[in-house]
């Protein structure tokens, strides 16, 4: 398991395309076959994907966590964004189409991953974040998810909102967990720009067209940054940092959070002119 650390916004305002790639990019992920983790600092978030194949994907351990097994201590989101597969928690099996999340508690020993035809495999993107309290493992289908149409044609952004893992959905100890889909012809995700000092974020940009690129906006609102982003990327999101992006295409992406509280209208705007 890969670890990354904290950067603050001074150090990040000086850093050159290689190096903002190096603290704050997750990419390699989705490989057929495999399981990946990154294990940041920043809330002690841990992002990964799972791609099984022919046979099953088992959560393993892993020497840094000390930890008798993975979720001992933690909790854990997958969304599905392949084709049809299973997650089975505990002896317990959830079928899962794209775009439908299974939410794994603390304590929860033995999760695996599966996919229904290897030919179309399922692909998990994970997210996991320290847990104290257990919560019911559960599955929420893409079509119960809440699903809120914002933004318009005329300002490139019209997108709908899926959440799954909030105070009024799957509850958890703090992962907050959801998706955005880009309309076709929009372009532009959380826009205007907001901050949120008392959690950080994990963005994971998918069915980027091939071809195509997101430019991920980053940094404090008045030294921003920026990332160009392939499809089944990732992003670590500091605190202190907004997090938009803008495609050349339209695109989807899953966003994740964890820290102080779970109250997903906790943000601190931003002015479009404000950013510099």
């Amino acid at each position: 398991m890969e670890q990354r650390y904290h950067n603050s916004p001074k150090e990040v305002s000086t850093m050159t395309t290689a190096e903002m790639r190096g603290n704050f990019l997750v990419d390699g992920l989705m490989q057929p076959g495999e399981l990946k983790f990154v294990y940041s600092h920043y809330d002690r978030v841990i992002v990964g994907s799972a791609v099984p194949t022919d046979k099953a994907i088992v959560l393993g351990n892993y020497p840094n966590l000390r930890a008798e097994y993975f979720l001992e201590r933690r909790e854990l989101g997958a969304i599905n964004i392949g084709g049809p597969g299973e997650v089975i928690v505990d002896g317990q099996t959830f079928a899962v189409d794209k775009l439908d999340c299974v939410y794994a508690g603390k304590e929860s020993k033995n999760v695996e991953f599966k996919s229904v035809d290897p030919k179309n495999p399922a692909m998990y993107y994970l997210l996991s974040y320290p847990a104290h309290m257990v919560y019911p493992t559960r599955l929420l289908k893409k079509e119960e998810a809440m699903p809120v149409s914002i933004g318009s044609p005329e300002t490139s952004n019209a997108r709908t909102i899926y959440k799954y893992i909030h105070l009024e959905g799957i509850r958890s100890c703090q992962l907050v967990m959801g998706l955005t889909v880009l309309s076709t012809g929009s372009v532009w995700n959380t826009m205007p720009s907001h901050v949120h000092d008392r959690r950080m974020e994990m963005y994971f940009y998918f069915d980027v067209q091939p071809g195509q690129i997101v430019v991920h906006l980053m940094g404090q609102p008045q030294e921003t940054r920026h990332l160009v982003m392939q499809s089944n990327e990732a992003v670590i999101s500091p605190p202190w940092s907004i997090h938009s992006g803008c495609g050349t295409a339209n695109y989807s992406f899953i966003w994740g959070m964890g820290g102080e509280n779970q109250v997903y209208s906790d943000m601190d705007p931003v002015a479009i002119n404000e950013l510099r």
